[in-house]
């Protein structure tokens, strides 16, 4: 007897909802693309249980005729390829022709629909992958499918199927995106009796997000103006430095109307924030990419949700570069609202920059002893780079600066702006200016207070410091190359052929990073210097890092980050500590010199370098503001 059978239909499509119907969110997914691609212009969601028990989805796209109709339930059947070619070149959200059979082999489904200029319409329904009944329906033009019981005729698989609370959370994300995604459509979920969300038709971007994750999210995005790089357009929205999550939920990134997921592209949004994020942190971002359908496949998963690119590095180099540009230009111009523009000069001085003969002398002379704290030197025995030597000196600046009033607190409106709308996160950076502040004290020897006309806000000397000397490093770097010490003994590894093969092609790379590195024969490696202020008991670690950062990304970018890496671990050991006392012209200093960074707000870690705290948040902290 035949070991090897052709498994029924019933079967075969039950195996197919194995890939393409997860869970209640899958259906959702699958029954929006199918809306969005009829050409909808009002798609409404409602769904009880987390999808569980109900999941309906209804569009006023262009519907079906009754043949249609019974062939878009029948696997492997779809309007939206037809040849090979067309395989290459995806202009539709759907195309396989299985999300709507999949979906009836596991549940009671319903569909009926009815074309625009239809006298009538169709309404069939499926359970359990059996049809039960095809007849006339009325309605109005569109299409509704209804799908009840999800899993009921699976109990192994219904038993894998999470909380109600969790699905639904996934079943509403599936939603949020297509809403973002498709701004034009008119967009409502109804959740049980409670409706989640309704939105209106726009062609504004920002005004869905805004209906979506709030006012306070919205209007702290930047805005990336549309661009193009070696034929990949991006635009969107991404959050300024210090607008972290913890997940990966707001960072959302869509390519030709689709929301998508690739290494990447998670790759090319944390690159592009760099420093300007902190460790463990995920960005918010809402980026919108276009390409020619030609040059994406995505057709790597029954979900659609991942992707390949034939060109990965244009890709992610795009990416990189928008997100990066955006973050410069907002370190370029002054904020206004809850920023800091336009306050009185309080720590400016009215006398020329030009250094006079009050100024404070460099380290060295008696009145300068007390700059010492600011740059601890390293412990005995610990090498001290060239570049520290030459960052350490302070520049000179004045002795003392002239004292000005401080600018009058706005009145306190019960109907003034400040009061409706909502405060900013505690830790979001503020971009002032060094004449917007009034210093008032140093709390617990590391937190330097300061005034402005908005409020409170304070600065953490270390990472302000680091921020500092990171960026003078940096520049440095970029011109001089990272300063390389030989080593008595020169070291030698095996490493993998490929691996080999990777920094042989990279000689210039390495060198620009301090590392001496020659073939010594066989697959083994010679190293005889390293950089000079590399701290790592074992070097292959390094070494090995600069593989993986070699072979993520272009050679340019490559040593760039490895630099700013060795840079931002080497700056933390030098700079200013916790309980450091630091007289108040040196605390004058460092701001300056913060405010005078590329990227002020954060240290080279992502930590936040400056908070702010306004009256209105005090004021209703004391009870004067409800």
């Amino acid at each position: 007897m035949a070991k090897i059978r052709i498994m029924s239909d019933a079967l075969a499509s039950q195996v197919a909802a194995g890939e393409v119907v997860e869970r209640p969110a899958s259906v959702v997914k699958e029954l929006l693309e199918n809306s969005i691609d009829a050409g909808a212009r009002s798609i409404e969601v409602r769904a009880e249980r987390g999808g569980l028990a109900l999941i309906r989805v209804s569009d006023d796209g262009s519907g079906m005729a009754r043949d249609d109709a019974l062939l878009c339930v029948e696997r492997h059947a779809t309007s939206k390829i037809r040849t090979k070619e067309d395989l290459a070149s995806i202009c539709t959200l759907g195309f396989r022709g299985e999300a709507l059979p999949s979906i009836a082999s596991v549940a009671k489904f319903r569909l009926r629909t009815r074309e625009p200029d239809a006298l009538g319409g169709t309404e069939i329904t499926i359970h359990g992958g059996k049809m039960v009944s095809v007849a006339d329906a009325g309605g109005p033009p569109g299409t509704e499918i209804e799908v009840r019981s999800l899993f009921y005729n699976l109990p192994a698989r219904r038993k894998f199927v999470r909380s109600e609370s969790t699905e639904y959370g996934h079943l509403e994300q599936v939603i949020r995106l297509q809403a973002v995604a498709h701004p034009e459509i008119r967009f409502a979920f109804v959740h049980g009796e409670r409706v989640v969300f309704h939105l209106p038709a726009t062609q504004d971007r920002l005004e869905r997000i805004r209906g979506l994750a709030g006012a306070d999210l919205a209007g702290r995005l930047l805005e990336v103006t549309r661009r193009e790089e070696q034929a990949v357009t991006v635009s969107g929205f991404i959050g300024p430095p210090g607008m972290g999550r913890s997940d990966r939920r707001y960072l959302n990134v869509f390519l030709n109307g689709r929301p998508v997921e690739a290494p990447v592209l998670t790759y090319g949004v944390r690159e592009g924030y760099h420093t300007a994020l902190m460790k463990g942190q995920y960005p918010v971002t809402f980026l919108f990419l276009e390409l020619d359908p030609g040059a994406v496949d995505v057709n790597v998963h029954p979900a659609k949700r991942e992707v390949r690119f034939h060109n990965a590095g244009a890709v992610r180099e795009a990416i990189i570069e928008a997100v990066a540009d955006t973050l410069r230009r907002q370190m370029a111009r002054p904020v206004s609202g809850v920023g800091m523009s336009g306050l009185s000069s309080r720590m400016a001085p009215d006398a020329p920059e030009k250094a006079s003969d009050d100024d404070i002398d460099p380290p060295g002379t008696t009145r300068a002893q007390e700059l010492a704290p600011a740059l601890p030197h390293p412990a005995p025995g610990e090498h001290q780079p060239e570049w520290f030597q030459a960052v350490e000196g302070p520049a000179r600046m004045p002795r003392s600066l002239p004292e000005r009033a401080a600018a009058p607190r706005p009145p306190v409106d019960a109907t003034s702006p400040e009061e409706t709308s909502p405060l900013p996160e505690p830790s979001s950076p503020v971009r002032p200016r060094p004449e917007d502040f009034r210093y008032l004290g140093v709390l617990g020897k590391l937190y330097v207070l300061l005034e402005s006309r908005e409020g409170l806000v304070l600065m953490d000397q270390h990472a302000a410091h680091e921020r500092v000397l990171f960026e003078e490093m940096r520049r440095r770097m970029e011109t001089e190359g990272v300063p390389s010490q030989r080593l008595l003994v020169p070291l030698t590894v095996e490493l993998e052929p490929r691996d080999l093969e990777m920094l042989s092609r990279h000689t210039d790379a390495l060198q620009r990073l301090g590392v001496g590195a020659e073939p010594f024969g066989g697959n083994t490696l010679k190293i005889d210097s390293l950089p000079a202020f590399l701290k790592c008991a074992d070097p292959m670690n390094f070494l090995h890092a600069v593989i993986e950062e070699l072979r993520s990304t272009s050679r340019r970018m490559s040593t760039l980050r490895l630099g700013e890496d060795l840079v931002a671990t080497t700056v933390c050991r030098h700079a200013v500590k916790a309980n450091d006392p630091l007289h108040e012209k040196e605390l004058e200093r460092l701001v300056r010199d913060l405010l005078a960074c590329d990227m002020p707000y954060c240290c080279p870690h992502g930590r936040p370098t400056l908070i702010q705290m306004p009256y209105s948040d005090l004021e209703r902290k004391f009870g004067r503001r409800s």
